[in-house]
């Protein structure tokens, strides 16, 4: 099995084919290597709506993590809950942070995504899929080339050194196009803010519609010269 400790970088046997781009063959390759040491941590935006259904082909029953820091829209959670009926089979669990925002406001001050983004995002996001991942190999992200600078470089199989587990990222060569084309092909459920100019959507406090058509994350953390949360 291929580990953090393992790590030697493979080569890339997995073939981009038209129709998925290599997805469906990584996620096959990555549940015969990983069988229940695999998780997906899911934001449920467009590109989480797409790895569910192809998930879903490979591994009914897979393990999906949304990361719960108890203010994302109210249209991220009804989303969820429409996926849950779509495909009842699949394990979602919403992991919430070990402090409450009471908790964290009383020791660290209020509104902590304005004074401090990243102390926020640590404590809410990062530190709870630390906590998953302690129980497992590997995990699956949904990431694109396409979205950022910082993730032109992404690969298929990505060894991760910040949560020292192996990173699966099998849409990597998808455009927006085609994963918008996938969702309307499958009469997929997806989040309508998506429809609302919100092409990232991650909490409400950190999340505007994108201001730049050619940066799709330009509505994330504006004005606060941040990027990602640090789970990438």
């Amino acid at each position: 099995m291929l580990t953090y400790q393992t790590w030697t970088q493979p080569t890339c046997p997995f073939e981009v084919d038209e129709t998925y781009k290599g997805a469906l063959n990584v996620l096959e390759w990555a549940y015969e290597h990983y069988g229940e040491d695999i998780l997906y941590a899911c934001s449920f935006g467009i590109e989480g709506i797409v790895l569910i259904d192809l998930i879903s082909k490979v591994k009914p029953s897979a393990k999906i993590i949304f990361l719960d820091t108890d203010v994302h829209f109210k249209e991220t959670y009804e989303t969820i809950e429409s996926v849950r009926k779509s495909y009842p089979d699949l394990t979602i669990i919403l992991k919430k942070a070990a402090l409450t925002l009471e908790e964290q406001a009383e020791a660290h001050g209020d509104k902590l995504w304005e004074n401090n983004p990243n102390q926020c995002c640590d404590i809410r996001k990062l530190r709870p899929l630390k906590e998953a991942l302690a129980e497992g190999h590997a995990w699956i992200s949904g990431l694109r080339r396409e979205q950022s600078e910082t993730r032109r470089n992404v690969n298929f199989i990505n060894r991760d050194e910040k949560f020292e587990s192996i990173k699966i990222c099998p849409l990597i060569h998808w455009s927006w196009k085609e994963i918008w084309r996938y969702v309307h092909k499958h009469q997929l459920p997806y989040n309508p803010l998506h429809d609302e100019g919100y092409p990232s959507i991650g909490c409400v406090h950190c999340t505007a519609p994108a201001f730049d058509r050619n940066d799709f994350r330009s509505g994330r953390w504006k004005g606060k010269g941040k990027t990602e949360c640090g789970l990438h």
